[in-house]
């Protein structure tokens, strides 16, 4: 199942283009030579946009590429480890050559790509991004060094870097937002087999920083919280006017390395299989690392063929991503407001704290 799951991930969803074909649009011109004449993957693209606007854009590589991205992507000697669907690709980059605004080299010190019979077959290959002014223009050209038609990922990998390049890089330079997403949500739905969302992040805190900021859960899912949400064996509900009810019990507490949530029971408004969620799993892992702070969140259970996949998967993004990360680097989250609003119905039915 792993090497069709990663097959989808990368398979592009466009028509493959000829020996020389060019894509053009309003802003920018795509260009994408035989690859049976190059040995190494390798395309450009044109942009009105300056070096440095692609420079920055490159190196923003959460933007363009892959969201579960941990360590720093934007000086010389930074390294940084992706993950795509947990660990069907895993790799770390370390950026080799920086010169602002003309070129970017990552090597691949390590890699994992689960689908292979190698699966270090990227390890010790080359990424790079070469910069050049041309009559008014800046010319883009990505190469990854060591990609060629031998290997056993070439058709997947260089359908997959096209995906990324053509519809998550190029709109990063030219509009200021990537699509880092372009195939993981096509994937998940279609896969529909055993695995669980997750994501992480590192930050310059301490675990225990970390720690308290994930047990106030009231700091950074939802006001509406009742119950204790610290100590193994606590229980508390969370609610979201009608629409979402959900009692969890801390199954498992680590100081400042683990917290496991068991979801006792759920409630969904806008589903028809109420039992979606009960019996899940939602884990946070801590771990330092070269003295920083990784925070990985896993709802376990939550899989591509649940009906509420595609709702979860973003409100869990934007939580953990977005308001639990702002609560342990800034001391602010952005949680749900305390709403009114919940049926007695509901009350009865889930046991829930009576206002």
């Amino acid at each position: 199942m792993k090497t069709k799951l990663y097959a989808l991930f990368l398979l592009a969803m466009l028509p493959s283009l000829g020996s020389e074909a060019a894509i053009l649009t309003k802003n920018h011109t795509i260009t994408k030579p035989n690859t049976m004449e190059s040995q190494d993957f390798t395309t450009t693209f044109l942009t009105d946009k300056t070096p440095q606007q692609v420079f920055d854009a490159i190196n923003n590589v959460q933007a363009w590429w892959a969201e579960d991205l941990t360590g720093n992507s934007t000086k010389l000697n930074d390294e940084f480890t992706v993950r795509f669907f947990t660990d069907v690709h895993v790799s770390t980059q370390k950026l080799t050559e920086v010169i602002p605004n003309k070129r970017v080299v990552w090597l691949v010190t390590d890699s994992k790509l689960n689908f292979l019979k190698d699966k270090s077959e990227w390890t010790g290959t080359r990424i790079i991004f070469d910069i050049a002014e041309k009559n008014g223009k800046t010319e883009l050209r990505f190469t990854h060094e060591g990609l060629q038609p031998q290997i056993e990922c070439y058709k997947d990998c260089t359908n997959g870097w096209s995906q990324f390049l053509d519809h998550s890089l190029i709109p990063l330079i030219e509009t200021g937002k990537g699509n880092p997403k372009i195939l993981e949500k096509e994937v998940a739905q279609k896969a529909g087999e055993g695995k669980s969302y997750t994501t992480s992040f590192t930050v310059d805190k301490s675990s225990a920083e970390v720690f308290k900021a994930v047990t106030n859960v009231r700091g950074w899912w939802s006001e509406q919280v009742e119950g204790g949400t610290e100590k193994q064996g606590d229980e508390f509900t969370y609610q979201y006017k009608d629409v979402h009810i959900s009692k969890m019990k801390l199954e498992e507490v680590i100081l400042n390395k683990k917290v496991v949530w068991r979801v006792l029971n759920n409630h969904f408004s806008f589903i028809n299989d109420d039992s979606e969620w009960v019996g899940n799993r939602i884990i946070f892992e801590i771990t330092e690392k070269n003295g920083k702070t990784e925070l990985r969140f896993t709802h376990e259970g939550l899989v591509p063929d649940y009906e509420c996949y595609k709702v979860c998967f973003d409100a869990w993004t934007s939580y953990i991503r977005g308001s639990l990360h702002n609560l342990i680097t800034t001391g602010k989250g952005q949680p749900n407001t305390r709403e009114e609003g919940l049926s007695t119905e509901l009350i009865e039915k889930w046991g829930l704290p009576k206002k």
